[in-house]
């Protein structure tokens, strides 16, 4: 059966990007009748909530892939029935590539010929010795940071994911006209190589897209911190996805055991994000290294409440509201809880980006809140509209049967 686009569900989509645009109007007018510092650094700010949305909604449709592609490599059978939705979300990567990439042009090739950039390294003459903006530290790392291998590192990023994210739907429509385990071998394959390409650019994206913004501070721990947020935030997307489709009477082979089992995915990896958070977190504030504490100290001294309310949010609701069993097939807490972790993690996501690029000057304003419901509105109406492209169920997978039987 193929999924019906309904009025009703464009109208919700037209109306949070509608809502959303005319919250960052009200900004852009309040802003421009700012004076001082606040006006000045209006651009900054609009710049780095564009980064923020296109990292975060690149990141759950690369997580959704990355879960595809992890199925298949480790040939699991319970999330068969549930596969369709999982490519629905992965193949809405252009719209987060794309707003990254206009980001990234404007930040390289604009802004930071005037001086300013949410990544202070693009500016000229930062690495040059002698030059009005040089910067030791940053001068150091300059065989990476750089121009042209970040460029270079950004196209390859995209390029792969984008080849992978095709071939998977590809082979997948392939297999259900065909049948047999040719196609299902070669996406086991296919999958085994992405997860270890995976493994590496999903580290080094963060450091270039986001660690890069604090040029000074490094961690070792921020590409598997970044990588548990963007799993997570898929999972949740898609659980509350296949709970929306469920109510609609699509997916009628989906279970509770199937939703069962992605409850405790999410707070599974809820726990696994926590952790990850609380050790870069404690062994930088144990050591008290000066150039690893700079990362938290304007984190903790000008947005204390909300970094602080964002751990509590992505750690304490899921532990304490998800520990049931019960609570994991509940539709409308698993609703309640999945759209708080969204959110949450937009929120992480704002915390690793606004601090370095704004400094004391970040805010959680009608243009963040109204950029995050813009996107989203977008977002939600692409993935329903790429769901609408071919059947919501699956046909000859060799573990379909397992799936539909699947009972915890």
């Amino acid at each position: 059966m193929n999924f019906e686009f309904s009025q009703k569900a464009k109208r919700f989509t037209f109306g949070l990007a509608g809502l959303g645009l005319v919250l960052i109007l009200l900004e852009f007018v309040l802003g421009h009748g700012m004076h001082g510092e606040h006006k000045e650094h209006f651009g900054q700010r609009f710049m780095a909530d564009l980064l923020v949305n296109g990292i975060f909604f690149f990141a759950v449709s690369l997580g959704a892939l990355f879960y595809t592609a992890l199925h298949y490599a480790t040939e699991s059978g319970w999330g068969v029935v549930l596969k369709r939705v999982f490519e629905g979300v992965f193949a809405i990567l252009p719209f987060g590539m794309a707003i990254i990439l206009v980001v990234l042009a404007i930040e390289s090739f604009v802004r930071s010929g005037h001086g300013h950039s949410l990544y202070h390294w693009m500016v000229p003459g930062v690495h040059e010795e002698g030059g009005h903006h040089y910067d030791e530290i940053i001068a150091n790392k300059s065989a990476y940071l750089n121009q042209a291998f970040f460029w270079i590192r950004t196209l390859v990023y995209m390029a792969t994911f984008y080849i992978f994210a095709k071939g998977f739907r590809k082979r997948s429509l392939l297999e259900d006209q065909e049948g047999g385990t040719n196609l299902h071998f070669t996406n086991f394959k296919k999958a085994a190589l992405f997860l270890v390409l995976f493994a590496v650019f999903s580290s080094t994206l963060s450091w270039d897209w986001i660690m890069s913004i604090d040029t000074h501070w490094f961690s070792t721990l921020f590409g598997w911190y970044t990588f548990a947020g963007m799993w997570l935030s898929a999972m949740v997307f898609v659980l509350i996805l296949t709970i929306y489709l469920k109510g609609k009477g699509y997916l009628e082979q989906v279970n509770e055991s199937h939703i069962h089992d992605m409850g405790k995915w999410v707070f599974a990896l809820s726990f696994l994000w926590s952790y990850l958070w609380f050790s870069q977190f404690m062994l930088i504030w144990y050591s008290n290294i000066p150039e690893e504490v700079i990362y938290y100290i304007p984190r903790i001294e000008d947005y204390r409440a909300l970094y602080f309310s964002m751990f509590l949010i992505n750690f304490a609701f899921p532990m304490v509201l998800l520990m049931s069993r019960e609570a994991k097939r509940s539709a409308s807490i698993l609703i309640f809880i999945g759209g708080l972790i969204f959110f949450g993690h937009w929120l992480d996501v704002f915390m690793m980006i606004t601090p370095g690029t704004m400094g004391k000057h970040g805010t959680l304003g009608f243009l963040e809140i109204g950029s995050f419901a813009l996107f989203l509105g977008v977002f939600i109406y692409l993935v329903l509209n790429a769901l609408t492209k071919r059947p919501l169920m699956v046909k000859n997978h060799p573990y379909l049967d397992e799936s539909i039987h699947h009972e915890i």
